[in-house]
């Protein structure tokens, strides 16, 4: 049966119209993991630490496509919400044609200034040489990578989730199936690897868009709106201050890490990461799935499926983070064993690390929904406070001041201490706004 955003959302609906977004998130994020994988595994540690050093900043240009689309989805929806279906359509193609215009200005820049990019982070001999080679293989692709973020999100607001959840699958797939051959079987090394993601990104990114009878979106000719851009960037700028402080705040943690523990605290500190991008998937994608339906009806001023939709998510969030949080502490070894069993010190390290880190899982979800919340309200200053204050300035805070009280579990405790200041911050702009917004 077809989910349109104008239907009232039961808990089933809800659930079966997020759930692509949810795998979607999970299917964009196995990249790296799968690439992590197979690299440390059949090529060695020099290369799995490039690769390691290198892709936040792949991942921070990648996001440009997050950005506009969590923004201009946000408009997009707003618009047809408001009976204005055409407009929406021309909305949708300049969003479209601007991220695929910048998306190939930055890649060009990204691909002739990744060597000293390198450099600055700490590269060197054939560390540096090897962080080149991948980086430079996957600007090549940056531009389909930056299509597959923008539309997963306008694949929502067309109310063709399903679709996009086959085309990151097959995206998926192929990298998982391409690493396999061009690493295990093919000694392609590194370059395979790169090679595989850049083919995944571009099935995702090519094929982005499935026009079919019925859609609400369809690329149209379009016409310069500057007003429109600035607000779909500044909109979705919570996005991209969460993935640009993401990699700022990473390389604080290894650093800490590298202090009290070595080279094992910051291996420890990435394998805790590839576990946490799929339990972060759930709580992202859910975001993603349900803001154009906040975004539709708030435009629709149907304020009583906005508070349908703000007292739904708020109890599955809070069943979803127990869940996890029970889950973790149950599986943590178990998962980590899939990246560590080779060194028992290091799985030790890992599973102890891992059950305090997901304690966060709790308030993590009310965090990052509430940011996409303000922002599919068109309130991107709001959001971004969320976000930036969440992502930056209470990471930083925490990292640098609980492991001189409590060492090594003060560094996993950290992300706890951050999200519960967080909280405090999303609980507070959610009283403050309700009555502005009617949700409440």
């Amino acid at each position: 049966m077809k989910i349109q955003l104008s239907d009232h959302f039961s808990y089933k609906r809800l659930l079966r119209f997020v759930l692509p977004s949810i795998l979607m998130i999970i299917c964009t994020s196995v990249y790296s993991i799968v690439d992590g994988f197979f690299i440390s595994n059949f090529v060695g540690k020099t290369p799995f630490a490039a690769i390691n050093l290198i892709y936040p900043v792949l991942m921070a240009v990648g996001t440009l496509g997050f950005m506009a689309g969590t923004g201009g989805s946000a408009i997009v929806s707003k618009t047809l919400g408001e009976g204005k279906p055409e407009k929406a359509n021309q909305y949708f193609s300049l969003l479209v044609y601007a991220t695929l215009a910048f998306s190939i200005l930055i890649s060009v820049v990204g691909f002739i200034f990744i060597r000293p990019i390198a450099i600055v982070l700490g590269a060197d001999g054939v560390l540096l040489d090897d962080c080149v080679l991948y980086a430079r293989i996957l600007f090549c692709s940056m531009p389909a990578f930056i299509l597959q973020y923008l539309f997963q999100s306008f694949f929502i607001a067309a109310e063709k989730p399903g679709l996009s959840l086959k085309l990151n699958i097959i995206a998926g797939l192929t990298n998982a199936v391409l690493d396999y051959l061009l690493i295990a079987v093919f000694p392609f090394g590194l370059a395979g690897a790169a090679a595989a993601t850049a083919a995944g990104q571009l099935i995702g990114g090519i094929f982005y868009f499935a026009r079919k009878n019925g859609s609400p979106l369809r690329l149209t000719k379009a016409k310069f709106n500057g007003r429109v851009l600035a607000s779909a960037c500044a909109n979705g700028s919570s996005e991209m201050v969460t993935n640009l402080s993401a990699s700022v705040v990473s390389i604080l943690y290894n650093f800490q890490l590298m202090s009290i523990a070595g080279e094992n605290g910051v291996a420890a500190y990435g394998v805790i990461m590839y576990v946490n991008i799929i339990f972060m998937a759930i709580f992202l994608g859910y975001s993603i799935g349900s803001a154009p339906i906040v975004s539709y009806h708030y435009g629709a001023e149907n304020h009583t499926e906005l508070k349908s939709m703000f007292r739904k998510s708020l109890i599955l969030l809070t069943v979803s983070g127990v869940i996890l949080v029970v889950l973790s502490e149950l599986v943590a070894r178990p998962l980590v064993m899939i990246f560590t069993s080779y060194d028992p010190e290091l799985l030790d390290m890992t599973a102890s690390g891992f059950q305090l880190y997901a304690l966060a899982f709790l308030p993590m979800g009310f965090n990052v929904w509430g940011s996409a919340f303000f922002t599919a309200l068109n309130n991107g200053a709001v959001s971004a406070c969320i976000s930036f204050l969440r992502t930056l300035v209470f990471q930083i805070i925490v990292v640098l001041t609980l492991p001189i009280l409590l060492g090594i579990d003060g560094i996993w405790l950290s992300i706890v201490a951050a999200e519960l200041l967080s909280l405090a911050v999303t609980v507070s702009f959610l009283l403050v706004k309700r009555k502005r917004y009617q949700y409440a």
